[in-house]
């Protein structure tokens, strides 16, 4: 039987707007429920698929940040074109990277980035995410184990080249975080698996943002939003968004 895979949303729900941005190898699911946490309270939120993302391995391998970083903005143009002259952003990993590099090029009324990685583990670590990836969702297109250890055990012996172009990516925006000046929610699970949990205070301590905070979770993983504590990431994350200068 064939799952049916996530989908960009758009939930238009009020003037305030915030664009979720999902991580590298995730999909608009990551943020879905942060998405509809917020319609219940008024505000509007778009969530984007990047590039080869939500799709087959295979293709994402062919893609990279040169490919997604465009995805982003077609999605803020997106909402301003929809009449949304404020726009927050919050994002999730790679989201938590774009999240950061939009608020150096773009204007937003407020940041959150949920374990965004400051640094990046080695390639054939990056890639072992990729291939986790491949399988799961092989998974959902019903593929028998056989099926799905031939097509793995294939995407093994590729590699994904844009990988270094996405550790060039996170270096670059580290090196820009101290153009932030929006306000900023940092957020950080203190056992993160899969980036340095350090990452948050880096973000933390270089951004010239005046209005900041950064706030550690102690039971959730990188995929904090899925995890045992995202009813208290729904709250917080509201909370700052409500303490943003909105015009309405």
């Amino acid at each position: 039987m064939k799952v049916s895979h996530a989908k960009p949303f758009f939930f238009e729900h009020g003037k305030r707007a915030v664009l979720l941005l999902h991580g590298f190898t995730g999909t608009s699911a990551d943020v879905r429920m942060i998405g509809r946490f917020l319609e219940k309270k008024g505000y509007t939120s778009l969530a984007p698929h990047y590039k080869g993302h939500g799709g087959p391995a295979e293709e994402l391998i062919t893609t990279g940040p040169d490919d997604w970083w465009p995805d982003v903005i077609q999605a803020y143009d997106q909402l301003k074109d929809a009449g949304f002259n404020q726009i927050a952003v919050a994002g999730l990993s790679l989201g938590g990277v774009f999240s950061l590099k939009l608020g150096a090029e773009r204007p937003v009324l407020g940041i959150v980035t949920m374990n965004a990685p400051m640094s990046m583990r080695s390639l054939d670590q990056m890639y072992e995410g990729v291939l986790h990836y491949a399988r799961e969702y092989k998974k959902l297109e019903g593929k028998d184990e056989e099926i799905i250890d031939a097509e793995v055990a294939a995407l093994r012996e590729k590699s994904m080249p844009s990988l270094t172009d996405l550790q060039k990516l996170i270096e670059n925006v580290r090196a820009e975080v101290d153009t932030i000046y929006a306000p900023l929610l940092v957020v950080q699970s203190t056992h993160d698996e899969v980036i340095d949990p350090d990452s948050g205070q880096i973000i933390y301590d270089n951004a010239e943002s005046t209005d900041k905070k950064i706030s550690l979770y102690e039971k959730s993983k990188h995929v904090i939003t899925l995890g045992p504590e995202k009813n208290e990431l729904h709250e917080e994350i509201f909370e700052f968004l409500e303490s943003l200068d909105w015009e309405d």
